[in-house]
C-alpha cells in the first residue's frame, strides 16, 4: 500500500517543485515506484521532467473532474521509476468548476483509491494556495512535507497553513500526518540562514527533517533540462541532499 505524501505550502519560491521532482527522483533511484502528480497549475513539476505540458491532453484536470480515471492520465517519466500525472495551466479553471460539486474536497482522495497499491509513494506537488486544488491534496494525503526557505520570512505564513491542516484533520482527514518540515535553501554563509535553522528547529524540534537542502545551482539548472538533480548531476551538493532526504523519510516509514 502506497503512502500519499502532499509537498505544500502556500508561499510561492520555498522549494515545493524542486523538492517534489528531485524526491520523488531519489526514490525512484532508491528503488521505489513512485507516482508524483502535478497539482500546480504552472506544470512546473511536469516540464521539470521533461514533459512538454503543452501537449498534456489528460492531467490532473481531468482526474479532478472525474472525466477520466487517475490511471487514464499516466505518464512514464526519463526518471528511473518515476511516474507523473501532469498538470497543464487549464487545472487553474478546477476551482470555479468544483465548486458546486458534491463532496468537493473529495475528488482526488476518490481518484486515487484504485492507485495506492501501484506505487511505494505518491507524492503531490501543491500550487503555492490554499484553494481548492490544495485542498483535494491534503484530504487525499497521508501525511505532508512542508519545505521552508531559510530566509527573513520563512515563518510568516507557517502558523495559517498548520491551522489548515488542523482544520483538515478535524473535518476531512483524521488521519492527515504532518511528516515534516523542509529548510530548503539554506546557504551558510549567511547568519539569517543559520538563525532561521536555530528557529525552526527550537520551535517544531522533532517535526523538522535532519537533512537540509542547500543552495546549490545544479538545483537551479536541472529543470531547464527537464531533468531531476539525480539525473542531471548526481555529484552535485542538491543531489546528495535529496538522496540523504529520501533515505530519511524511508528510514522514517520502515
Amino acid at each position: 500500500m502506497g503512502k500519499i505524501i502532499a509537498i505544500a505550502n502556500q508561499k510561492g519560491g520555498v522549494g515545493k517543485t524542486t523538492t517534489s521532482i528531485n524526491l520523488a527522483a531519489s526514490l525512484g533511484v532508491l528503488e521505489k515506484r513512485v507516482l508524483l502528480i502535478d497539482a500546480d497549475p504552472q506544470a512546473n513539476a511536469s516540464s521539470g521532467l521533461g514533459i512538454d505540458v503543452n501537449s498534456v491532453a489528460l492531467g490532473t484536470y481531468q482526474v479532478l473532474e472525474h472525466t477520466i480515471s487517475a490511471k487514464e492520465a499516466i505518464v512514464k517519466t526519463v526518471s528511473p521509476n518515476v511516474d507523473i500525472i501532469p498538470a497543464h495551466i487549464d487545472l487553474v479553471a478546477i476551482e470555479i468548476e468544483l465548486i458546486d460539486k458534491q463532496e468537493r474536497e473529495y475528488m482526488l482522495k476518490k481518484s486515487l483509491v484504485d492507485l495506492k497499491n501501484d506505487y511505494d509513494y505518491i507524492l503531490i506537488d501543491c500550487a503555492p494556495s490554499l484553494g481548492l486544488i490544495t485542498l483535494n491534496s491534503l484530504v487525499a494525503a497521508d501525511s505532508v512535507i512542508i519545505p521552508i526557505q531559510c530566509e527573513y520570512f520563512a515563518l510568516e505564513g507557517l502558523g495559517k497553513l498548520l491551522n489548515t491542516i488542523k482544520s483538515i484533520q478535524n473535518i476531512h482527514n483524521l488521519e492527515l500526518e504532518i511528516e515534516g518540515l523542509l529548510l530548503t535553501m539554506f546557504d551558510s554563509r549567511l547568519r539569517l540562514s543559520n538563525q532561521v535553522v536555530e528557529e525552526v528547529r527550537k520551535h517544531f524540534s522533532s517535526m523538522v527533517f535532519d537533512t537540509i537542502i542547500r543552495r546549490n545551482i545544479r538545483l537551479g539548472e536541472a529543470p531547464s533540462y527537464g531533468e531531476s538533480i539525480i539525473t542531471y548531476d548526481a555529484t552535485s551538493k542538491g543531489a546528495i541532499n535529496y538522496l540523504n532526504l529520501a533515505q530519511e523519510l524511508l528510514k522514517k516509514n520502515s
